[in-house]
């Protein structure tokens, strides 16, 4: 783990799964059971029935087989937020689709696509704290071109915290990103290429 402001930064994986399912549970399965799976399979796979039970085994397959990712932060050994990254090929699904591939140019080599943040943590910045630990993964993994999708808000505009799955494009500028394309109502494409560690 490497520690961070007060708070520490672990990759996601079976030795840390246990604090990942607290953390979800404490929050019946984040976004009405989901267990941060959307992005997993894509729209046309999806089990129609799929519950969030369903959607947690689906999530700790995926994280013992090594083919999801994300950076858990830590307050003391309690998982208080994360920040989902993956390969294209790990993470196939998202919003807007039609919009993205229409811009395409190039996959890149990592998304970063879903956060997350305990209810009682909001407002101290984990979500970006989640994110530098989600690039410094990256890094160590072998760098490469990363790209995220999140709202791109009007100014002024207010939204619950609990929506912005995908956080915010001015948390991302502050990260280095730099904007590339529009992708549906509300949402951008930005990327960085982020240098092997």
């Amino acid at each position: 783990m490497a520690v961070t402001d007060s708070f520490t930064i672990a990759a996601l994986g079976p030795e840390t799964w246990d604090a990942f399912d607290a953390l979800a549970q404490r929050h019946h399965g984040v976004w009405n059971g989901c267990w941060c799976t959307w992005f997993i399979t894509l729209e046309a796979e999806k089990d129609k029935d799929r519950t969030a039970e369903s959607n947690r085994a689906l999530k700790k397959r995926c994280v013992e087989a090594g083919t999801n990712h994300s950076a858990l932060v830590f307050d003391g050994e309690r998982a208080v937020a994360w920040c989902e990254y993956g390969t294209p090929a790990e993470l196939p699904n998202m919003k807007h689709r039609k919009d993205y591939e229409a811009g395409l140019t190039r996959l890149p080599d990592y998304r970063v696509v879903c956060f997350f943040v305990d209810r009682d943590y909001r407002r101290q910045g984990l979500a970006a704290l989640a994110l530098r630990g989600a690039l410094d993964l990256i890094a160590q993994a072998g760098g490469g071109v990363v790209e995220a999708y999140p709202h791109d808000l009007e100014p002024g505009k207010k939204v619950s915290g609990s929506f912005l799955y995908s956080v915010t494009r001015s948390m991302f500028e502050e990260a280095g990103f730099t904007y590339d394309r529009p992708k549906g109502q509300g949402n951008c494409v930005m990327t960085l290429t982020v240098a092997p560690a």
